[in-house]
C-alpha cells in the first residue's frame, strides 16, 4: 500500500511539473526571451515565424503535437509555416523548451 502511495504521489508531482509553466506565463515567456525565441516569434503576431496563438490554435487538441514541437525546436524544420525554415536551436535545454512548448500550447 504504501508503495502504492509513492507511485501515485510521484506521478501527481510529475504531471504538475509540466504543467506549470503554463500555469506560470511570465516565466514561460522568461525562457523564450533568454533563448531567443521571440526573436522570430510574437504571441499575437507573425514575425518571421508564426505567432505563438497561431501555433496554439492549429495544434488545438493534437496529442502529438508536444513532443513533435520538441523535436521541431531542436531540429528545425520548414514547410510547415510557409518557405521561410526555422533554423535548429540544440542549445536550448530539453526542460527549456518542454517549458516553452507547454505554454505555447496552452495560449488562446
Amino acid at each position: 500500500m504504501n508503495k502504492l502511495m509513492m507511485t501515485a504521489a510521484s506521478a501527481a508531482l510529475l504531471m504538475m511539473s509540466g504543467a506549470a509553466s503554463a500555469d506560470d506565463p511570465a516565466a514561460a515567456m522568461a525562457l523564450a526571451q533568454k533563448n531567443a525565441c521571440l526573436s522570430c516569434h510574437g504571441v499575437d503576431k507573425k514575425i518571421v515565424g508564426p505567432a505563438y496563438k497561431d501555433i496554439a490554435r492549429k495544434y488545438e487538441g493534437d496529442k502529438t503535437a508536444h513532443a513533435r514541437l520538441v523535436a521541431k525546436v531542436k531540429t528545425g524544420g520548414k514547410g510547415v509555416w510557409g518557405e521561410i525554415p526555422m533554423p535548429p536551436n540544440p542549445q536550448v535545454s530539453a526542460a527549456d523548451t518542454d517549458k516553452i512548448i507547454s505554454w505555447i500550447l496552452s495560449l488562446k
